[in-house]
Protein backbone atom coordinates (compact mmCIF):
# COMPACT_ATOMS: atom_id res chain seq x y z
CA UNK A 1 0.00 0.00 0.00
CA UNK A 2 1.20 3.50 -0.90
CA UNK A 3 1.21 6.00 2.03
CA UNK A 4 0.26 8.90 -0.40
CA UNK A 5 -2.85 6.94 -1.91
CA UNK A 6 -3.97 6.46 1.61
CA UNK A 7 -3.50 9.11 3.63
CA UNK A 8 -3.56 12.41 0.73
CA UNK A 9 -7.21 12.00 -0.23
CA UNK A 10 -8.10 12.27 3.76
CA UNK A 11 -7.13 16.23 2.79
CA UNK A 12 -10.41 16.77 2.00
CA UNK A 13 -11.65 16.89 5.00
CA UNK A 14 -9.25 19.92 6.00
CA UNK A 15 -8.90 21.03 9.47
CA UNK A 16 -11.85 19.89 11.96
CA UNK A 17 -11.25 20.22 15.40
CA UNK A 18 -12.91 18.50 17.79
CA UNK A 19 -12.58 15.60 19.84
CA UNK A 20 -15.59 12.81 18.83
CA UNK A 21 -14.28 11.56 16.01
CA UNK A 22 -10.68 10.82 17.21
CA UNK A 23 -12.10 9.22 20.45
CA UNK A 24 -14.60 7.10 18.39
CA UNK A 25 -11.79 6.07 16.11
CA UNK A 26 -9.71 4.93 19.27
CA UNK A 27 -12.34 3.04 20.97
CA UNK A 28 -12.97 1.02 17.79
CA UNK A 29 -9.01 0.39 17.58
CA UNK A 30 -9.40 -0.96 21.12
CA UNK A 31 -8.29 2.42 23.13
CA UNK A 32 -4.87 2.34 22.85
CA UNK A 33 -4.07 5.42 23.89
CA UNK A 34 -5.18 4.14 27.53
CA UNK A 35 -1.79 2.03 27.76
CA UNK A 36 0.51 4.79 26.73
CA UNK A 37 2.06 6.92 29.22
CA UNK A 38 2.44 10.43 27.53
CA UNK A 39 4.09 13.82 28.00
CA UNK A 40 1.87 15.95 26.52
CA UNK A 41 4.17 19.04 24.97
CA UNK A 42 1.83 21.83 23.36
CA UNK A 43 2.73 25.76 22.20
CA UNK A 44 3.39 28.52 19.48
CA UNK A 45 6.63 28.33 18.75
CA UNK A 46 9.09 25.30 20.25
CA UNK A 47 7.41 22.00 21.15
CA UNK A 48 8.82 20.33 18.52
CA UNK A 49 12.73 21.06 19.56
CA UNK A 50 10.96 20.65 23.45
CA UNK A 51 9.93 16.94 22.09
CA UNK A 52 13.13 15.95 20.24
CA UNK A 53 15.17 16.78 23.82
CA UNK A 54 13.13 14.53 25.67
CA UNK A 55 12.73 11.79 22.96
CA UNK A 56 16.40 12.04 23.01
CA UNK A 57 17.51 12.05 26.83
CA UNK A 58 14.88 9.21 27.60
CA UNK A 59 15.61 6.72 24.62
CA UNK A 60 19.59 7.02 25.48
CA UNK A 61 18.38 6.91 29.84
CA UNK A 62 17.27 3.34 28.40
CA UNK A 63 13.48 3.60 27.95
CA UNK A 64 11.15 2.61 24.76
CA UNK A 65 10.55 6.13 23.82
CA UNK A 66 7.74 6.99 21.18
CA UNK A 67 7.60 10.49 19.74
CA UNK A 68 4.65 12.11 17.66
CA UNK A 69 5.25 15.38 15.91
CA UNK A 70 3.67 17.28 13.16
CA UNK A 71 4.10 18.20 10.62
CA UNK A 72 6.72 16.46 8.73
CA UNK A 73 9.37 17.86 6.12
CA UNK A 74 9.88 15.35 3.50
CA UNK A 75 8.31 11.74 4.48
CA UNK A 76 5.23 11.06 6.43
CA UNK A 77 7.31 8.46 8.78
CA UNK A 78 9.16 11.14 10.34
CA UNK A 79 6.00 11.93 12.51
CA UNK A 80 6.00 8.96 14.23
CA UNK A 81 9.20 7.59 15.49
CA UNK A 82 10.43 4.81 18.40
CA UNK A 83 13.59 5.34 19.73
CA UNK A 84 14.65 8.36 17.91
CA UNK A 85 14.02 5.93 14.12
CA UNK A 86 11.06 7.47 12.02
CA UNK A 87 8.46 3.79 11.93
CA UNK A 88 9.52 2.43 8.52
CA UNK A 89 7.08 2.86 5.52
CA UNK A 90 5.53 -0.70 5.59
CA UNK A 91 5.07 -0.55 9.35
CA UNK A 92 3.20 2.75 8.96
CA UNK A 93 0.99 1.52 5.73
CA UNK A 94 0.09 -1.71 7.91
CA UNK A 95 -1.08 1.01 10.46
CA UNK A 96 -3.17 2.66 8.33
CA UNK A 97 -4.81 -0.39 7.08
CA UNK A 98 -6.04 -1.50 10.63
CA UNK A 99 -6.98 2.05 11.12
CA UNK A 100 -9.40 2.26 7.55
CA UNK A 101 -10.41 -1.42 8.31
CA UNK A 102 -12.44 0.20 11.48
CA UNK A 103 -13.69 2.93 10.04
CA UNK A 104 -17.48 2.19 9.62
CA UNK A 105 -19.68 3.59 6.94
CA UNK A 106 -21.91 5.25 9.21
CA UNK A 107 -19.31 7.37 11.05
CA UNK A 108 -18.33 10.31 10.44
CA UNK A 109 -15.51 11.09 8.35
CA UNK A 110 -12.33 11.34 10.38
CA UNK A 111 -9.33 13.83 9.40
CA UNK A 112 -6.48 13.41 8.06
CA UNK A 113 -4.66 14.26 11.64
CA UNK A 114 -6.97 12.45 13.27
CA UNK A 115 -6.44 9.02 11.20
CA UNK A 116 -2.47 9.59 11.41
CA UNK A 117 -3.08 10.60 15.16
CA UNK A 118 -4.72 7.45 15.55
CA UNK A 119 -2.20 5.23 13.92
CA UNK A 120 0.29 6.64 16.06
CA UNK A 121 -1.28 5.45 19.14
CA UNK A 122 -2.21 2.18 17.79
CA UNK A 123 1.68 2.17 17.19
CA UNK A 124 3.24 3.10 20.85
CA UNK A 125 0.42 0.64 22.20
CA UNK A 126 1.63 -2.78 19.65
CA UNK A 127 5.39 -1.39 20.46
CA UNK A 128 4.53 -1.19 24.11
CA UNK A 129 6.38 1.75 24.80
CA UNK A 130 7.71 2.75 28.12
CA UNK A 131 6.70 6.54 27.29
CA UNK A 132 5.35 8.77 24.61
CA UNK A 133 6.01 12.20 23.99
CA UNK A 134 3.29 13.69 22.10
CA UNK A 135 2.99 17.36 20.46
CA UNK A 136 0.21 18.89 19.90
CA UNK A 137 -1.13 19.31 16.50
CA UNK A 138 -2.89 22.59 16.60
CA UNK A 139 -4.62 24.38 19.69
CA UNK A 140 -4.93 22.09 22.67
CA UNK A 141 -8.22 21.87 23.88
CA UNK A 142 -10.04 19.80 21.07
CA UNK A 143 -6.77 18.51 18.80
CA UNK A 144 -6.75 14.65 18.11
CA UNK A 145 -3.88 14.41 20.71
CA UNK A 146 -5.61 15.35 23.70
CA UNK A 147 -7.06 12.44 24.77
CA UNK A 148 -4.69 11.12 27.02
CA UNK A 149 -6.69 11.61 30.55
CA UNK A 150 -3.74 11.46 33.33
CA UNK A 151 -0.09 12.62 31.09
CA UNK A 152 3.07 12.23 33.34
CA UNK A 153 3.58 15.95 32.70
CA UNK A 154 1.98 18.61 30.13
CA UNK A 155 4.41 21.24 28.94
CA UNK A 156 3.56 24.75 27.21
CA UNK A 157 6.13 26.03 25.50
CA UNK A 158 5.18 29.50 24.24
CA UNK A 159 2.16 31.18 23.35
CA UNK A 160 1.72 33.65 20.55
CA UNK A 161 -0.97 34.91 17.62
CA UNK A 162 -0.92 32.10 15.34
CA UNK A 163 -3.88 30.13 13.80
CA UNK A 164 -6.43 32.90 15.36
CA UNK A 165 -8.63 31.46 12.55
CA UNK A 166 -9.26 28.35 14.66
CA UNK A 167 -8.36 29.49 18.02
CA UNK A 168 -9.67 32.84 18.57
CA UNK A 169 -8.80 36.54 17.88
CA UNK A 170 -6.36 37.37 21.02
CA UNK A 171 -3.76 35.72 22.73
CA UNK A 172 -6.12 34.82 25.61
CA UNK A 173 -8.06 33.12 23.47
CA UNK A 174 -5.09 30.64 22.21
CA UNK A 175 -4.12 30.48 25.68
CA UNK A 176 -7.13 29.03 26.60
CA UNK A 177 -7.02 26.53 24.19
CA UNK A 178 -3.62 25.26 24.77
CA UNK A 179 -4.29 25.16 28.37
CA UNK A 180 -7.05 22.75 27.57
CA UNK A 181 -4.35 20.17 27.52
CA UNK A 182 -4.13 20.46 31.29
CA UNK A 183 -5.40 17.48 33.35
CA UNK A 184 -6.52 17.58 37.23
CA UNK A 185 -3.64 16.95 39.34
CA UNK A 186 -1.13 16.80 36.22
CA UNK A 187 1.97 18.78 36.56
CA UNK A 188 3.01 21.28 33.76
CA UNK A 189 5.89 22.88 33.06
CA UNK A 190 5.43 26.26 31.58
CA UNK A 191 7.52 28.60 29.48
CA UNK A 192 7.70 32.57 29.74
CA UNK A 193 4.06 33.89 28.18
CA UNK A 194 2.64 36.90 27.74
CA UNK A 195 0.99 38.32 30.97
CA UNK A 196 -2.89 37.67 29.36
CA UNK A 197 -1.69 34.19 28.28
CA UNK A 198 0.22 33.35 31.33
CA UNK A 199 -2.99 34.87 33.42
CA UNK A 200 -5.19 32.04 31.90
CA UNK A 201 -2.62 29.07 31.89
CA UNK A 202 -2.16 29.93 35.90
CA UNK A 203 -6.06 30.60 36.59
CA UNK A 204 -6.43 26.77 34.86
CA UNK A 205 -3.55 24.92 36.35
CA UNK A 206 -4.64 26.30 39.48
CA UNK A 207 -8.61 25.44 38.57
CA UNK A 208 -7.28 21.44 38.23
CA UNK A 209 -4.90 21.79 40.83
CA UNK A 210 -1.88 21.06 38.52
CA UNK A 211 1.29 21.91 39.98
CA UNK A 212 3.02 24.55 38.16
CA UNK A 213 7.17 25.10 37.34
CA UNK A 214 8.31 27.75 35.42
CA UNK A 215 12.06 27.18 34.92
CA UNK A 216 14.21 29.77 33.87
CA UNK A 217 15.86 29.75 30.53
CA UNK A 218 19.58 27.81 30.47
CA UNK A 219 22.90 30.10 30.56
CA UNK A 220 25.17 29.60 27.70
CA UNK A 221 28.52 28.88 29.24
CA UNK A 222 30.42 28.40 26.24
CA UNK A 223 29.42 27.98 22.48
CA UNK A 224 27.46 24.88 22.22
CA UNK A 225 27.19 24.68 26.05
CA UNK A 226 24.66 25.76 28.32
CA UNK A 227 24.14 25.35 31.96
CA UNK A 228 20.57 24.59 33.87
CA UNK A 229 19.69 25.07 37.22
CA UNK A 230 17.29 22.42 38.59
CA UNK A 231 14.42 23.53 40.47
CA UNK A 232 14.20 20.63 42.99
CA UNK A 233 17.52 21.15 44.52
CA UNK A 234 19.68 24.48 42.72
CA UNK A 235 22.46 21.86 41.20
CA UNK A 236 23.89 22.68 37.93
CA UNK A 237 23.66 20.55 35.14
CA UNK A 238 25.80 21.11 32.23
CA UNK A 239 25.31 20.06 28.42
CA UNK A 240 25.61 20.33 24.91
CA UNK A 241 23.41 22.09 22.99
CA UNK A 242 23.43 21.07 19.15
CA UNK A 243 20.39 23.27 18.11
CA UNK A 244 20.82 26.29 17.12
CA UNK A 245 19.59 29.58 18.64
CA UNK A 246 19.37 31.49 21.51
CA UNK A 247 15.64 30.60 22.40
CA UNK A 248 17.22 27.52 23.08
CA UNK A 249 18.52 28.00 25.81
CA UNK A 250 14.62 28.17 27.16
CA UNK A 251 13.36 25.23 25.54
CA UNK A 252 15.88 22.92 26.30
CA UNK A 253 15.49 24.36 29.95
CA UNK A 254 11.55 23.37 29.43
CA UNK A 255 12.89 19.60 28.81
CA UNK A 256 14.91 19.27 31.35
CA UNK A 257 12.06 20.88 34.29
CA UNK A 258 9.77 17.53 32.80
CA UNK A 259 12.71 15.49 33.02
CA UNK A 260 13.23 16.59 37.07
CA UNK A 261 9.27 15.90 37.45
CA UNK A 262 10.31 12.16 36.25
CA UNK A 263 12.76 11.60 38.21
CA UNK A 264 10.30 12.45 41.17
CA UNK A 265 8.10 10.13 39.99
CA UNK A 266 10.58 7.10 39.98
CA UNK A 267 11.87 7.48 36.70
CA UNK A 268 15.83 6.45 36.09
CA UNK A 269 17.20 8.90 34.21
CA UNK A 270 21.08 10.24 35.21
CA UNK A 271 22.65 13.48 34.70
CA UNK A 272 25.02 11.48 32.36
CA UNK A 273 21.75 10.62 30.05
CA UNK A 274 20.40 13.95 30.04
CA UNK A 275 24.07 15.38 28.93
CA UNK A 276 24.30 12.68 26.55
CA UNK A 277 20.49 12.72 25.00
CA UNK A 278 20.85 16.31 24.75
CA UNK A 279 24.05 15.91 22.94
CA UNK A 280 22.38 13.52 20.59
CA UNK A 281 19.08 15.42 19.62
CA UNK A 282 18.47 16.84 16.10
CA UNK A 283 15.73 18.33 15.34
CA UNK A 284 16.15 19.33 10.99
CA UNK A 285 14.74 22.29 9.60
CA UNK A 286 15.16 24.77 12.33
CA UNK A 287 17.71 26.96 12.30
CA UNK A 288 19.78 24.17 10.13
CA UNK A 289 22.90 24.74 8.10
CA UNK A 290 23.14 22.71 4.93
CA UNK A 291 25.62 23.52 2.30
CA UNK A 292 23.85 23.93 -1.41
CA UNK A 293 26.51 23.97 -4.04
CA UNK A 294 29.17 25.17 -2.42
CA UNK A 295 27.46 27.53 -0.27
CA UNK A 296 26.13 27.82 3.21
CA UNK A 297 22.48 27.86 3.61
CA UNK A 298 20.01 28.51 6.93
CA UNK A 299 16.94 26.74 6.83
CA UNK A 300 14.17 27.87 9.43
CA UNK A 301 10.21 27.61 9.22
CA UNK A 302 9.99 30.87 10.48
CA UNK A 303 6.29 30.47 9.88
CA UNK A 304 5.20 33.32 12.76
CA UNK A 305 5.92 36.73 13.72
CA UNK A 306 7.33 35.39 17.24
CA UNK A 307 9.43 32.37 15.78
CA UNK A 308 10.44 35.18 12.96
CA UNK A 309 11.50 37.29 15.92
CA UNK A 310 13.78 34.47 16.97
CA UNK A 311 15.53 33.77 13.63
CA UNK A 312 16.16 37.18 12.94
CA UNK A 313 18.15 37.39 16.63
CA UNK A 314 19.93 34.40 15.46
CA UNK A 315 20.96 35.85 12.39
CA UNK A 316 21.86 39.15 13.93
CA UNK A 317 23.91 37.48 16.00
CA UNK A 318 25.73 36.02 13.23
CA UNK A 319 26.40 39.44 12.20
CA UNK A 320 27.18 40.86 14.97
CA UNK A 321 31.02 42.17 13.72
CA UNK A 322 30.12 42.88 10.71
CA UNK A 323 26.37 43.54 9.42
CA UNK A 324 26.06 41.74 5.97
CA UNK A 325 23.06 42.25 3.98
CA UNK A 326 20.99 38.92 4.24
CA UNK A 327 19.51 37.06 1.27
CA UNK A 328 15.99 35.96 1.93
CA UNK A 329 14.42 32.97 0.12
CA UNK A 330 10.81 33.10 1.33
CA UNK A 331 7.62 31.40 0.65
CA UNK A 332 4.39 31.77 2.63
CA UNK A 333 0.73 30.45 3.05
CA UNK A 334 -1.96 32.98 2.38
CA UNK A 335 -3.38 32.82 5.90
CA UNK A 336 -0.09 33.77 7.71
CA UNK A 337 0.62 37.48 9.24
CA UNK A 338 2.54 38.57 6.43
CA UNK A 339 3.59 42.19 7.72
CA UNK A 340 4.70 40.90 10.80
CA UNK A 341 7.25 38.59 9.72
CA UNK A 342 8.31 41.05 6.79
CA UNK A 343 8.81 43.86 9.83
CA UNK A 344 10.26 41.11 12.31
CA UNK A 345 13.35 40.15 9.29
CA UNK A 346 14.10 42.16 6.36
CA UNK A 347 16.30 45.10 7.06
CA UNK A 348 17.52 47.80 4.37
CA UNK A 349 20.18 46.49 1.88
CA UNK A 350 18.58 42.93 2.14
CA UNK A 351 17.78 41.15 -0.61
CA UNK A 352 14.37 38.93 -1.21
CA UNK A 353 13.60 36.11 -3.20
CA UNK A 354 9.76 34.86 -3.36
CA UNK A 355 8.59 31.68 -4.20
CA UNK A 356 5.29 29.73 -3.94
CA UNK A 357 5.03 26.76 -1.74
CA UNK A 358 4.19 23.79 -3.13
CA UNK A 359 0.73 22.89 -2.40
CA UNK A 360 0.00 19.97 -4.60
CA UNK A 361 0.15 17.56 -0.93
CA UNK A 362 -1.45 20.20 0.79
CA UNK A 363 -5.07 21.09 -1.00
CA UNK A 364 -7.39 23.41 1.19
CA UNK A 365 -3.54 25.46 1.81
CA UNK A 366 -2.97 28.37 -0.54
CA UNK A 367 0.22 29.90 -0.94
CA UNK A 368 0.29 33.85 -0.95
CA UNK A 369 0.30 35.75 -3.84
CA UNK A 370 3.81 36.51 -4.41
CA UNK A 371 3.25 39.93 -6.53
CA UNK A 372 1.23 41.31 -2.91
CA UNK A 373 4.57 39.77 -1.34
CA UNK A 374 6.84 41.74 -3.01
CA UNK A 375 4.54 44.99 -2.77
CA UNK A 376 4.67 44.35 0.78
CA UNK A 377 7.56 43.89 1.02
CA UNK A 378 8.84 46.77 -0.12
CA UNK A 379 6.17 49.30 1.44
CA UNK A 380 7.47 48.04 4.61
CA UNK A 381 11.18 48.05 3.78
CA UNK A 382 11.97 49.73 0.75
CA UNK A 383 15.19 50.21 1.04
CA UNK A 384 15.89 46.40 0.21
CA UNK A 385 18.71 46.16 -2.26
CA UNK A 386 16.55 43.59 -4.79
CA UNK A 387 12.86 41.81 -4.66
CA UNK A 388 12.58 39.48 -7.10
CA UNK A 389 9.25 36.13 -8.14
CA UNK A 390 10.42 33.22 -8.94
CA UNK A 391 8.37 30.75 -10.24
CA UNK A 392 9.62 27.52 -8.01
CA UNK A 393 12.12 27.32 -4.93
CA UNK A 394 14.88 25.89 -7.16
CA UNK A 395 15.14 28.91 -9.60
CA UNK A 396 15.58 31.17 -6.53
CA UNK A 397 18.40 29.00 -5.27
CA UNK A 398 19.75 28.94 -8.46
CA UNK A 399 19.53 32.87 -8.73
CA UNK A 400 20.27 33.62 -4.95
CA UNK A 401 23.93 31.21 -5.10
CA UNK A 402 25.11 32.49 -8.40
CA UNK A 403 24.37 36.05 -6.85
CA UNK A 404 25.76 35.99 -3.62
CA UNK A 405 29.60 35.24 -2.63
CA UNK A 406 30.36 31.81 -0.04
CA UNK A 407 30.39 34.94 2.79
CA UNK A 408 27.19 35.74 2.33
CA UNK A 409 24.28 34.64 3.79
CA UNK A 410 21.43 33.10 2.54
CA UNK A 411 18.21 32.30 4.33
CA UNK A 412 15.59 29.98 3.32
CA UNK A 413 12.24 30.43 5.18
CA UNK A 414 8.54 30.89 5.72
CA UNK A 415 7.34 27.83 5.88
CA UNK A 416 8.22 24.37 7.19
CA UNK A 417 6.65 23.03 4.05
CA UNK A 418 8.96 25.01 1.79
CA UNK A 419 11.96 24.08 4.17
CA UNK A 420 10.65 20.21 3.60
CA UNK A 421 10.54 21.25 -0.32
CA UNK A 422 14.26 22.55 -0.27
CA UNK A 423 15.11 18.73 1.49
CA UNK A 424 12.83 16.67 -0.73
CA UNK A 425 14.62 18.50 -3.73
CA UNK A 426 18.04 17.93 -2.49
CA UNK A 427 17.75 14.82 -1.61
CA UNK A 428 16.29 13.52 -4.84
CA UNK A 429 19.60 15.38 -6.64
CA UNK A 430 21.52 14.45 -4.53
CA UNK A 431 23.20 18.26 -4.03
CA UNK A 432 23.22 18.57 0.04
CA UNK A 433 26.46 17.97 1.47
Amino acid sequence: MNIDSVIQPLQRFGVHLGLDRILNLLANLGNPHHQVPVIHVAGTNGKGSVCAYLSSVLTEAGYRTGRYTSPHLVDWTERICLNEQPISSEELSQLFQQVQAVIRPEDQSATQFEVITAAAWLYFAQQQVDVAVVEVGLGGRLDATNVCLEPLVTIITSISREHWQQLGPTVADIAREKAGILKPGCPVVVGALPPDAQKVVRSRALELQCPIFTPQPARQIATGWAEYQTIQNSNLIKYPLPLAGQIQLANSALAIAALEILQQQGWQISEEAITNGMAKTKWPGRMQWVTWKNHKLLLDGAHNTAAAEVLRQYVDSLNAVNLKPVNWIMGMFSDKDHADIFTALLRPGDRLFLVPIPIESWPGRTSADLDYLANLAYSLCPELSDRQIHPDLLTALETATSTATTEDLIVLCGSLYLVGDFLATAISISSLQ
